[in-house]
Order: C-alpha cells, then sequence, then structure tokens
C-alpha cells in the first residue's frame, strides 16, 4: 500500500513496504492516522501542519513522509546523524540517508538477515524470534568534528551495511557505541560483535 493524501496545507504520502508498524503515527493523533480503518487512513486536515509535520517525522522507518504547501520548511535532515540499535530488531537510521541512488531522511535496516524487503526492515524477525541486544557494550568513541552530512549506506553484495559519513551508533537507550565515519554493520544477523560485522556472513553463506 503506497500513495498520497492531499491536504489543504500539507500533503502525506505512506509507503507500505517501509512501514514496521511502529504505531507512532496512530498513537500519535489517531484523527489524523485513524487505526483500523475500513478505508481512507489518513487525514491531513484534522491537525495542524505543525502537528502533522511532528507525527511523521517521528516515523522511525521513513513509510510516512509529507510535502508542506503553507511555504513552511519540509523536511531537513538532522543536526547529528544516528542509527539506532534497536532490541532484537532493525537498526534505525536518522541522517541525510543516500542509498540506491535515492537520498531520505528516516529509515529502519534489517540486521537480522531475513527481510524480503532487503535492505529495509519487514518485521521478519518478529516472526524468527531474533534475539539481539539494543544495549552493546559501550566503547570509548571518538569525537567527530562534523557531525551530520550525507551518509552513503551500502547494501554490501552477500555482506555488511557500508556506512561512510558521520555517523554516531547508538544504544536503544540513547548512549553512544561508537561514533565514526566508516563503519560496516551486520545485516546477516550473526554476527558475534552485533551491531559491527564480523565476518560470520561468509561463514553461513549469506546472500543478497
Amino acid at each position: 500500500m503506497a500513495g498520497t493524501v492531499e491536504g489543504e496545507k500539507v500533503d502525506v504520502s505512506f509507503n507500505g513496504k517501509r512501514c514496521i508498524h511502529s504505531r507512532n503515527c496512530v498513537l500519535g493523533n489517531p484523527h489524523v492516522f485513524v487505526p483500523n480503518a475500513k478505508g481512507e487512513w489518513i487525514h491531513p486536515d484534522a491537525a495542524s501542519v505543525e502537528k502533522v509535520v511532528a507525527l511523521a517525522e517521528n516515523c522511525p522507518s521513513g513509510a510516512i513522509t509529507y510535502a508542506r504547501k503553507d511555504s513552511g520548511p519540509q523536511e531537513q535532515p538532522p543536526v547529528v546523524n544516528t542509527v539506532r540499535v534497536r532490541e532484537n530488531g532493525p537498526l534505525a537510521v536518522h541522517a541525510e540517508i543516500v542509498l540506491n541512488g535515492e537520498t531520505f531522511h528516516r529509515a529502519t535496516l534489517c540486521r537480522c538477515g531475513l527481510s524480503q524487503n532487503k535492505p529495509f526492515c519487514d518485521n521478519s524477525h518478529i516472526k524468527a524470534g531474533f534475539s539481539a541486544t539494543g544495549e552493546p557494550p559501550l566503547k570509548e568513541a571518538q569525537v567527530l568534528e562534523v557531525r551530520d552530512g550525507p551518509l552513503d549506506v551500502t547494501p554490501t553484495a552477500n555482506g555488511p551495511l557500508k556506512l561512510e559519513g558521520n555517523a554516531e551508533i547508538v544504544t536503544g537507550t540513547g548512549h553512544t557505541i561508537a561514533r565514526t565515519t566508516k563503519v560496516f554493520l551486520c545485516r546477516c544477523g550473526h554476527s558475534a560483535n552485533k551491531p559491527f560485522c564480523d565476518g560470520s556472513h561468509k561463514k553461513i553463506g549469506f546472500v543478497a
């Protein structure tokens, strides 16, 4: 399910293939994003533009986006690029993400190796009972002079996610694991050093 719902002052778009059902939208304002609706479930005019914008930008997967029509600012990249390690779940990236020739600001990337929509998460980790802490051991992190800017994300062939650009990797509770300008993150689900790649994809014959 995908498409755009036009509003008077803001249009809201939804990409069902990117959605991980975090429910931030329907819990944030069930008048704008109506839960369990049989028909149209997105109503951009049911709240102020600022509230609709805040709801959209709180969608971690980037499934919900918006286009303002009131001359207000469109979504901007964050001042700090972050990769959040979700407990037993994906990597939630918030940055000026450059991936497969597209640029966007929010994405949840598979780290269990089972998604049918790689490199994006499709909640396969839930069905599979994927277990991986969102609170890996903290390490001494370097200081980055610049903390924003483009973050190139490359799903390497049969291997990890390669991230090139300024990024802060943080636990689910926000503690810093690493600050980096280039890193390889596990997406096969078998690394013994999650979220980082340790070469396990070669041993298990990971294909992606």
